[in-house]
Formats: C-alpha cells, structure tokens, sequence
C-alpha cells in the first residue's frame, strides 16, 4: 500500500467528514441567510420539474442504497443473500436509479450552462457542483460494468468493510481498498470531496429536507359563510 493510497482512504475520510459536520454546523450559525437551494425555476421552467423530480428520486435512492449496502454488517442478512446475490441486487437496483439521476442531472445541467437567464444568475459554485456530481454518478455507473467481471461480491464485501471500518474509527481500513479497481478508488474518494466541500455549496439544503411534511395533518378547509344581514334588525 502507498502512502497516497494511505491517505486518501484512512486520513482524507475523516478530514472530510470533519470539515462536513463542523463547516456545515458554522454556515448554519454564522451564515444563515445563504443556506437555500438557489432553485432557478422563477427563472425558466421549462423542463425544471421533469429534470428535478428524476434527479431528486434517483439520487435519494442511490444514496440510501450505498448507507444500507456499505454500513450494514454482513453477519446480519448472509442467512437470507449471500455476497453474490447483493452485488446482482446492487448492480440492478444502482443501474435503474443511477440511469433515472443521470437523465434528471442531464437536464439540470444542460439548464444551468445553456440557458442565459439562468447562466447570468450562476456562481462558478454552482457549476462545479453540478459537473462533480455528474463526474460521481459517471464513475459510478462504470464501476457496474467493471462489477459485471467479477459476480462472487468480494470486492463489494472489501468496499463494506473499509466503509464500516471508517465509521467505527478502526485502523487498518485503507487496506481493504488499495487494491480495488482505479474506477472504484476514484468514486470513493471524489464521493468524499463531495464531502468535503459540501458545507461550502448549496448542498446544505439537504439538512433541511422537510420531513415532518410527510406527517403534516389535514389541512382544514370551510366554505366563507354568508354574511349576516343586520341591517334587517
């Protein structure tokens, strides 16, 4: 193992978590007022909700995908899948979403550097977000192809534990991964510069996503009664 490889996958994990919960925690208190999602749909609309809506669905479930894939032991579902099977369930389920979150990106990004109006209101910010996003869902759709050639799950099984080794502040964790693929060595790591810079963009509406919409009650709505005719008294 190279000390490159030592630390971009044992040291720059944890820098950039770090950087991500204390930068993001900084912004909120210090700069509130930048913290929104700088939609462009006042702006134009034209294919906003289509290229938005796909994006949105794809990437929540890719990312909720590589959480439960990457961070849940192996002991608690290898009576029910083995390592081969995950990988198929994998490839299957990441090549759907991750082809619904490239069209949507597609769009989005199509949007921002083409059309004027929207272009004229864009920071550099922006636009290097966006390009490192479709760069990761392009490296992660490769590692599909890539993952084809080898069907037993070990190198999935390799990704889980350098995963699970970071999150548990073990050492030793950059060894699981040092010899991967070049494909899936360059997903981890622009994975963890998205990290990294994500205090810094505006990537921190995803800390306000509205969950208590989904438990919100019924909103109560009456008809405007008739007035009251006093002047009959």
């Amino acid at each position: 193992m190279t000390a490159i490889d030592y630390f971009c996958f044992q040291i720059f994990p944890y820098l950039a978590l770090g950087v991500f919960l204390i930068g993001s925690w900084a912004r909120f208190d210090l700069a509130a007022n930048t913290w929104r999602t700088g939609s462009s749909q006042l702006l134009s609309g034209r294919w906003m909700r289509l290229g938005s809506n796909w994006f949105h669905v794809g990437v929540i479930a890719i990312l909720l995908g590589h959480f439960v894939g990457l961070l849940t032991p192996h002991a608690l579902y290898e009576r029910f899948i083995s390592a081969g099977q995950k990988q198929v369930l994998a490839m299957a389920v990441g090549g759907f979403f991750g082809v619904m979150c490239f069209i949507g990106l597609t769009i989005l990004l199509l949007r921002r550097l083409f059309n004027p109006r929207i272009r004229a209101t864009s920071s550099a910010r922006d636009i290097l977000v966006l390009v490192l996003l479709y760069a990761q869902l392009l490296l992660g759709l490769s590692s599909i192809y890539v993952s084809a050639g080898h069907m037993d799950g070990v190198q999935m099984m390799k990704l889980a534990e350098w995963a699970q080794h970071i999150v548990t502040f073990r050492p030793g964790a950059a060894e699981y991964i040092h010899d991967a693929h070049w494909i899936y060595k360059a997903h981890v790591f622009l994975g963890m510069t998205l990290i990294l810079i994500f205090p810094f963009t505006r990537l921190v509406h995803i800390w306000s996503i509205p969950l208590s919409y989904l438990t919100r009650p019924y909103q109560v709505v009456r008809k405007r009664s008739a007035p009251l005719d006093y002047g009959s008294r």
